[in-house]
């Protein structure tokens, strides 16, 4: 979606990717194909392209270094530095004084044990690296379970954070020029399913000096990485109506796929404006809009049927373009836009279950 985004704009687009099962592949110049620890092959990219960034957190810190020295890299690699890791992510923003729930870092049993003691159960255990989509996390509610949760790390340097009482989840896409202009879409309202975004709205049903704050926080934490490019910002709206944030992501996000129908600029071409010195676009919305996630579960009994979802001439379909579907796996999104953030839901949950 950003190779689209950056073509429609006249730019030639090279991938560098470690899997063959690529969908920017399709649309790509060129594509290098080689892991990211292969930093020869890493520079030999980077000297064919006046620019590189990344859709995905989890990149070497010597790969992004290894760009570097030949081309700019936006978000740079100290953005990527402190975003692929929980402890380096969460000591940031409480540095900064940014509201984050309370944390420990978790090297042993008995620091797990600890932990619990001081910030309570239930509380979430979660890798300090290399997770997303709740992979790398587990709720803990009661003692019993801290041995197995701890063996379950397999080693892995963790992070313990107490539990968060939230009424509903938001995440704000914020994009930074290098001059220091920002602009941020819409605030957006997530609900999760087996810890995957399942669907999105917005505007966020929230109050609107909350939809301010939020915006606002966004714009201090790109402020305060020095962004140049888009970062999301996911945060817990707590039931006495605080914001506390919960992750940062560097990058476009699956809660912004709905700009593509709903915004006057999507969040792909406001980071292709972003990382190409450009003007930043408008992020207004045109109407109330909704995204459900299509997962690799919809192939279970076969194809799915399309006309079916279609059949709605509000809906639109967007398909990545992955070789396999495999169950959890994402696929695709349905976005549809009507009068309110209710019919927008109705929508894309109506169409999803007529696959």
């Amino acid at each position: 979606m950003f190779a689209i985004a950056a073509r429609r704009l006249g730019y030639r687009i090279h991938v560098f990717c470690p899997e063959g099962d690529t969908p920017a592949a399709a649309v790509a110049d060129r594509t290098f194909h080689a892991p990211y620890e292969d930093l020869d092959a890493v520079r030999d990219f980077a000297k064919t392209v006046s620019v590189v960034t990344f859709e995905f957190e989890n990149v070497p810190s010597a790969t992004s270094d290894a760009c570097a020295e030949w081309v700019p890299v936006r978000p740079d690699g100290r953005v990527l530095h402190i975003t692929q890791h929980r402890l380096r992510e969460k000591g940031f923003l409480k540095d900064q004084g940014f509201p984050v729930t309370p944390f420990r870092a978790i090297g042993s049993l008995a620091d797990l044990e600890a932990a619990t003691r001081d910030l309570g159960l239930p509380g979430v255990l979660k890798t300090a690296s290399f997770g997303y989509d709740g992979k790398g996390q587990r709720t803990l509610r009661n003692a019993s379970e801290i041995p197995a949760a701890f063996a379950g790390l397999g080693g892995i340097e963790g992070i313990y954070e107490a539990f968060v009482d939230f009424a509903l989840e938001v995440s704000v896409v914020g994009a930074r020029t290098l001059d220091g202009t920002f602009a941020a879409f819409p605030v957006f309202e997530n609900a999760h399913a087996n810890h995957i975004l399942d669907v999105t709205v917005s505007p966020a049903r929230i109050a609107p000096e909350l939809e301010s704050a939020a915006r606002e926080l966004s714009r201090g934490i790109l402020e305060a990485l020095g962004v140049v490019g888009l970062l999301t910002v996911e945060m817990f709206v707590t039931r006495d109506g605080r914001l506390v944030v919960n992750e940062l992501a560097p990058r476009t996000h699956n809660s912004g796929h709905l700009t593509l129908d709903a915004c006057v600029s999507c969040q792909f071409e406001q980071q292709v404006r972003a990382v190409c010195g450009l003007p930043l676009g408008s992020t207004a919305l045109r109407r109330p809009a909704a995204m459900a996630n299509l997962l690799g579960d919809v192939w279970r009994h076969g194809p799915p049927r399309w006309e079916q979802a279609l059949s709605d001439p509000d809906i639109k379909l967007h398909l990545y373009g992955k070789a396999s579907a495999r169950p959890g796996r994402k696929m695709g999104h349905l976005t549809a836009t009507a009068r309110t953030a209710e019919e927008a839901i109705a929508a894309v949950q109506g169409a999803r279950a007529r696959l």
